[in-house]
């Protein structure tokens, strides 16, 4: 193993598990990705801490599960007090951090960063004269000749809207390979630690390539469109509320939530319109395609590929039909199972599976040990590099996913209706084991049990199936020794 190898990790918002060749879409124009995939450890089934932004991004920053580090909803800052992995490493590392940050204000460098490059203008500001700081990219595309199309605190910022129609080369995933191209062609001579963290292909799913798919072949599953009658409460509510426009007639112009939030310029009212706005969604993963090709090729410019560990996943994934819902916050794979995979060049240059189900709660520990250093003791995973050696399975690895409902801090925001709100205030645990089985459990919901080898898109929850009851039993007593371990006091029923 080299000394101080150097780390890239590449990070893209609410990407779902299947949509790289690796997984299965061999569809997908996507040919950096699966350029990278044909050269790292390409792990089977990688799940996310919690299925939405702040939280996820806790733990992949932390090690820490979302309930120990702080943030358990979105906008509420990781404090001061909580290390993240640039403040672990040896300041051996020269260290930046490009792109979403959602864990405090996205504009200031911190966190022993010593180069950041702010992508988003819309989150909170962690002190008051933050408030009139604008983002490096919103300058970028100032200078660009773009006119911003809001105004907060007097500041003209862009809107992700804004973002509908511009060409290619002013997204911002382009804009963010750009500089992390120049970050490594710049800092070749020494060890560096690079973050890249763009926001595709989260909605608004509009952008240059529109015309990429056809909706009417693109390939769906049996769970597309389809109303999950067997589950809980909170999935039959959220299912319900996406799929009125298409099966009640609702007017979906007329939902604000709809128009701003979930699917603005798309028509959900008919199947073929459902197609056309998962088209734009996979279509969007090409921005992030090609950012990561600018970044792998300044590696190989650099002449310090061979030196480099480069890992790419995702924060959460995207219902995008599935179950009749869309976005994030829910346990079903859509939504919580992402890609993940890591090159790392001085044991393994072809495409490694590494079979079983690993948690984003290992990735600070493993890029630790791949830099020769010590994790700190409190952190909850573990390094995955025994696996990638060889020296280990993941045969006995269980993975824990949460939900943690509503905060006293920062309520949730509106999330299509009153009864949405009300049933994802709920706090849930899950766990997956290794024989692919999942349990959801919520102390005031409907509980789920699939089993993901013969159900694979989860369509028949067996939890009250009595056939199934010792299993359940078995399953929920790893939630509540992990809950025991982690620290976790979040309620559950009994099983």
């Amino acid at each position: 193993m080299p000394e101080n190898p150097n780390i890239v990790f590449i990070m893209s918002d609410q990407q779902r598990q299947d949509t790289l060749a690796c997984y299965g879409a061999d569809w997908m124009n996507v040919p950096n990705l699966n350029a990278l995939a044909d050269q790292s450890f390409v792990f089977e089934n990688a799940y996310v801490a919690q299925p939405v932004c702040t939280p996820a991004r806790a733990t992949i920053m932390t090690g820490l599960y979302p309930h120990t580090a702080g943030p358990i909803v979105n906008q509420i800052h990781l404090d001061e007090s909580v290390p993240v992995v640039s403040e672990m490493l040896s300041d051996d590392y020269y260290k930046g951090y490009m792109g979403k940050w959602h864990l405090g204000s996205d504009l200031v460098a911190q966190r022993g960063f010593d180069v950041w490059v702010s992508a988003e203008d819309a989150h909170r500001f962690a002190k008051r004269e933050q408030r009139y700081l604008v983002s490096d990219y919103n300058r970028y595309l100032v200078e660009q000749g773009y006119e911003p199309d809001r105004v907060r605190n007097g500041v003209g910022v862009f809107s992700s809207d804004a973002h509908y129609d511009m060409p290619e080369e002013h997204q911002m995933a382009s804009f963010l390979g750009e500089r992390a191209a120049e970050f490594i062609e710049a800092n070749s001579d020494r060890p560096f630690a690079l973050y890249v963290s763009t926001f595709e292909p989260h909605s608004p799913y509009h952008g240059p390539f529109m015309d990429m798919y056809d909706p009417a072949t693109l390939p769906v599953g049996p769970a597309f469109l389809q109303k999950p009658e067997s589950a809980s409460l909170v999935n039959r509510v959220r299912a319900n509320y996406f799929l009125q426009f298409m099966l009640d007639g609702v007017e979906q112009s007329e939902d604000e939530y709809m128009t701003r939030y979930a699917a603005p310029r798309e028509d959900v009212s008919t199947e073929l319109g459902w197609r056309t706005l998962r088209a734009h969604y996979m279509a969007n993963i090409t921005l992030v395609d090609r950012m990561v090709g600018k970044i792998t090729a300044a590696l190989e410019r650099a002449g310090v590929a061979d030196n480099t560990v480069v890992v790419f996943t995702s924060e959460h994934g995207d219902m995008m039909g599935d179950h009749g819902m869309l976005e994030k916050r829910s346990f079903f794979e859509e939504a919580s199972r992402v890609p993940l995979l890591m090159r790392v060049p001085w044991l393994s240059t072809e495409s490694t599976r590494v079979r079983g189900s690993v948690g984003h709660i290992d990735l600070a520990p493993t890029l630790l040990d791949l830099a020769g250093q010590s994790a700190p003791a409190n952190l909850q995973g573990k390094s995955l590099t025994p696996v990638m050696c060889g020296e280990s399975d993941l045969s006995a690895n269980d993975v824990f996913i949460q939900w943690n409902g509503t905060s006293a801090e920062i309520p949730d925001r509106f999330l299509g209706s009153a009864e949405i709100n009300r049933m994802l205030a709920l706090p849930w645990r899950s766990v997956v084991t290794p024989d692919r089985w999942k349990l959801n459990l919520c102390a005031g919901d409907q509980c789920e049990l699939y089993d993901l080898d013969n159900d694979p898109h989860e369509t028949n929850n067996l939890f009250d199936d009595p056939s199934q009851r010792d299993r359940v039993r078995d399953m929920a007593a790893r939630i509540r020794i992990w809950q025991h371990q982690t620290g976790d006091t979040a309620p559950l029923p009994t099983t």
